[in-house]
């Protein structure tokens, strides 16, 4: 059953008039794993945002075609009727650096979702514990590791308890040796059978893990397939040139 349809989805960036996605079609089946990689610039970003109501679809012109969420139409519903369909994890963590680890993991909960308190903290420090994090509840995110900041967002993202999860590039921002632990939260919402779809540069993550993979170029899509087709033998020249700067 697909939980997510994407139908020739077309967006405009308002001021520039730069075409950012041109006819998208795909759909994302309950408990697949989707892998979107391409190059920087090639709309892997903004079709996330587009997914999930975040890009301004209120200028004339700027926004077509249809995108269905659990059912119910993205493009015409706001965001935060949302919230519990789809969760996203950014790229930059975007914690609220105020707030406490508990504060940023109960805040949507209890404000959008209407939650109890105790409820809430309830659930967020079990979310904390199953990210290794339930001795920094108390903690402030200048105060941790960009690894750890990571780990809170997810649970941040999960508490919402969303049907699908969306992560833009979870990795970009940390350095090498902290990219494994977040993969590694990644792999195992996947094994937990979690929807998840995942713009990201680590490409054997998205040949080891993804059960689809697509790629993008300049706001289309080029192709999408099964990893063991879109990196093997069979797979476009283009998709081909993009991977062999992977495997030098």
């Amino acid at each position: 059953m697909s939980v997510i349809t994407v139908e020739n989805l077309r967006y405009r960036y308002p001021h520039t008039k730069e075409l950012a996605l041109d006819g998208l079609d795909f759909s994302v089946e309950k408990g697949e794993f989707i892998g979107i990689i391409g190059e920087n610039g090639a709309g892997k970003s903004t079709l996330s945002q587009a997914i999930m109501g975040l890009v301004p679809q209120f200028y004339k012109g700027a926004y077509g075609g249809m995108v269905t969420v659990d059912g119910i139409e993205a493009g015409k519903t706001p965001v935060a009727q949302l919230c519990g369909h789809v969760g996203l994890v950014f790229q930059n963590f975007n914690l609220f650096p105020h707030f406490s680890v508990l504060r940023n993991i109960t805040e949507a909960p209890v404000r959008v979702l209407k939650r109890g308190k105790a409820e809430a903290k309830q659930n967020a420090m079990e979310l904390l514990k199953k990210m290794g994090l339930e001795t920094k509840a108390d903690s402030y995110p200048c105060e941790l590791s960009g690894g750890q900041q990571q780990r809170v967002s997810i649970a941040r993202a999960l508490t919402l308890n969303p049907d699908i999860l969306f992560f833009d590039e979870p990795t970009s921002a940390l350095d090498p040796e902290l990219t494994g632990e977040i993969l590694k939260v990644i792999k195992e919402l996947a094994a937990e059978g979690m929807t998840m779809v995942v713009v990201t540069h680590e490409m054997s993550f998205a040949r080891d893990v993804a059960d689809h993979v697509i790629f993008m170029e300049n706001g289309v899509i080029v192709e999408q397939n099964e990893p063991s087709v879109l990196f093997g033998e069979n797979a476009s020249d283009r998709v081909k040139q993009f991977l062999a700067r992977f495997n030098r």
